[in-house]
């Protein structure tokens, strides 16, 4: 239960804290909107580890269904790496392209 508080807790001052930066104008209106409902659902997931329990063992897995959500975590945080991964790659690309093209002008 403790825990539950505790990590609520968190949750609320990373969603205090994402509301300064949207006020401040250094996230953008789609940033703050992924943020918020990704720390919604996870809030939501603390309140529902219960449910998730139930369905844990419902579907015939073994385990508490928080070790579930921590491996739903690390998955999501992967996909996002490898996400940001790929545009950083698309950033250099573009940069070596406009630098190549600017030193063919001169």
């Amino acid at each position: 239960m403790w825990q539950q508080i505790i990590a609520l807790i968190i949750i609320l001052f990373f969603i205090w804290r994402l509301a300064i930066q949207k006020k401040k104008h250094k996230i953008t209106k789609n940033e703050f909107s992924f943020w918020l409902v990704f720390w919604s659902i996870a809030a939501l997931a603390i309140l529902g580890l219960k449910f998730i329990d139930k369905l844990v063992i419902q579907l015939g897995l073994s385990g508490a269904g928080i070790n579930y959500l921590l491996y739903v975590a690390v998955l999501i945080l992967f996909y996002m790496l490898f996400r940001t991964r790929l545009k950083i790659v698309k950033i250099e690309r573009d940069i070596t392209r406009l630098t190549r093209d600017e030193a063919l002008k001169e």
